[in-house]
């Protein structure tokens, strides 16, 4: 006799998530959660910076005022006001925001919906028989989901553990951090971009390296041109290709050695990606195998052990809450029902939340020749087309979509305002099936950001006729007679 449908080991929002469907399917569900409080307990670290990100863009915002004919007067004269970003400020207001979030999963709410929270450490046992141990209890369940966290990467930099340093996680928790006037970020994830620019537009001076060729390496070459060179123009110094070696503290000032430069810093920020923490769980002792970047599982999101099951951070890659919840979704119907369902990752977009934002499904460009060659077609507008996006000045960035020649979607690349939002409706066509061209036929409402999608898949029926001359013809002699007729 088991005490639990489910036991989800984890308290991030992936963990939090499945317990809640899983108490919606009346399924008897245990969450284990790590003994923090407030507005940490549910791990919710990655929150922080998009709530931050918020910030530095309502100070770009009020920057920009003067191109839109907002003046402040004053002793008679028009000027542009100073913004100043008071950093403990906009942390509080950040924190405040990620605590109000937080309080919809509050234990005491998931207590309410049927959820058993249990606050400790834990591990795996399997004597006398498959359980969790927690606080000396066993925790006895058909099935168990590994939801836990991931930690920051730390690369062995000489001098680095002496220098300190901060990461995306643990910047939110300085009590009196000041805003650092000169900032080193190293390492190109999502999080480093968008950082990067975040601290800028406070009116830091940043330095961002990264030992790529491109900032952002496994994403479209022209979407990282197009962000890199953002960034650059609102003041980030980039060095790709720059390995940092070492770190000095000369004279309460950090120093960096990346490639044959000396770089001056205030603080350094380390963010060059995550790793699992699954190191107190006993893997071994249940035969859960592990692999370099994280847990193994198969397509049904089963690790080695076939009564465990593994989601979100632990399984690596990119830090996504939205692919996170997917695989617990999918994770959650394999532990309940039957194990038939599989992941399908190549439906599933994702969001840089840089300004412009970089959103993207399926294949890049070089990907997709590569695997269909001649028969891709390459579908591209810029926003500066938009009526909306002139009308709100922000015309930086493009969509581009990759199709073939019988209007399958097979990639989308959008770089702009609004891009996370606006990608939602090709992501649904793409997983539904429907053609490119129906996407074209769709009337949006004037004027919305939205007309970049039908204006960008209006060039395939216009590709293949530039590419039909039979066709240009028919219709060039139809058109003929028809003027004839009427004269």
């Amino acid at each position: 006799m088991v005490d639990y449908d489910i036991v989800v080991i984890g308290g991030t929002p992936a963990g939090i998530y499945a317990a809640l469907k899983a108490v919606d399917l009346k399924a008897r569900v245990a969450l284990v959660a790590a003994p923090l409080l407030g507005s940490t307990w549910s791990e919710s670290f990655a929150k922080y910076g998009k709530a931050l990100n918020q910030v530095g863009r309502v100070a770009h915002q009020m920057r920009r005022a003067k191109a839109f004919g907002i003046h402040l007067e004053l002793d008679e004269k028009i000027v542009l006001p100073k913004v100043e970003v008071q950093f403990n400020d906009a942390l509080k207001w950040a924190k405040g925001s990620v605590t109000a979030l937080d309080e919809q999963h509050s234990p005491a709410v998931l207590a309410a919906l049927g959820v058993d929270v249990i606050f400790g450490t834990g591990e795996f046992c399997r004597r006398p028989y498959l359980g969790f141990v927690v606080n000396e209890q066993i925790l006895r369940s058909r099935t168990y989901l590994i939801a836990n966290g991931s930690r920051p990467i730390i690369p062995e930099i000489d001098g680095l553990q002496s220098a300190g340093y901060l990461t995306p996680d643990t910047i939110w928790q300085q009590a009196h951090i000041k805003r650092p006037k000169n900032l080193i970020i190293i390492g190109g994830e999502p999080q480093a971009i968008e950082l990067a620019q975040t601290f800028a537009r406070f009116g830091c001076n940043v330095t961002l390296v990264v030992s790529s060729s491109q900032i952002l390496p496994i994403e479209d070459a022209e979407a990282n041109l197009l962000i890199q060179a953002q960034l650059e123009a609102e003041g980030v110094r980039i060095l790709t290709e720059h390995r940092v070696t070492q770190v000095k503290c000369i004279q309460d000032k950090k120093w960096i050695q990346a490639g044959n430069q000396a770089i001056e810093a205030d603080e350094i920020l380390i963010a060059v990606g995550q790793q699992p923490q699954v190191d107190s769980l006993n893997l071994e002792g249940v035969k859960v195998e592990t692999e370099q970047h994280g847990i193994r599982v198969n397509s049904r999101l089963q690790t080695t052990n076939s009564r465990i099951y593994a989601c979100g951070d632990v399984l690596g890659g990119y830090r996504f809450a939205h692919v996170a919840n997917y695989e617990a979704r999918i994770a959650l119907k394999n532990m309940l029902f039957f194990p038939f369902f599989n992941v399908d990752y190549s439906q599933i977009s994702w969001a840089i939340f840089s300004d412009p934002e970089l959103a993207r499904l399926g294949l890049t460009e070089e990907q997709a020749r590569r695997r269909y060659g001649d028969d891709v077609m390459v579908l591209r507008r810029y926003f500066k087309g938009v009526d909306k996006a002139q009308m709100r000045g922000e015309t930086t960035g493009f969509c581009k979509i990759l199709a073939l020649r019988n209007g399958k979607i097979i990639g989308v690349h959008l770089v702009g305002p609004e891009a996370s939002e606006l990608i939602g409706a090709i992501a649904l066509a793409m997983q539904k099936r429907i053609p490119v061209d129906a996407i074209a036929h769709l009337p949006t409402i004037f004027p919305t950001l939205s007309d970049i999608n039908t204006q960008t898949a209006s060039d395939w029926s216009q590709q293949l006729l530039n590419q039909n001359l039979s066709k240009q013809n028919l219709l060039e002699g139809f058109f003929n007679i028809r003027r004839s007729w009427s004269s």
